[in-house]
């Protein structure tokens, strides 16, 4: 795999992350989800503003369910098991006019 590829079989992802869109909220909370358990992706993050901050949510997929549950939900730090570590507060500069 090089810089060029842009598709990856599920069973490549070890981790999912969508985005929350105002003109897609319902596609990223409600489906997306639900194809990336499908596929047998093992974590999914879905990240949104509440306040003009970014919040992270944590799933994981249940081996059991074959659905997501959730592990945390992050507002400053995200400090997850998995080997990643990202202080939230870096993700929005704030803009001066």
């Amino acid at each position: 795999m090089g810089p060029d590829v842009t598709c990856f079989h599920a069973e490549d992802v070890v981790l999912a992350v969508g985005v929350v869109s105002p003109d897609s909220e319902v596609r990223d909370r409600k489906r997306k989800p639900v194809l990336y358990a499908e596929a047998g992706i093992p974590h999914f993050w879905l990240i949104e503003k509440i306040n003009g901050k970014p919040v992270v949510h944590v799933y994981s997929l249940d081996p059991v369910t074959e659905a997501y549950v959730t592990t945390g939900v992050h507002y400053d730090r995200l400090k997850v098991p998995v080997p990643f570590d990202i202080d939230l507060t870096k993700l929005c500069k704030s803009r001066t006019r």
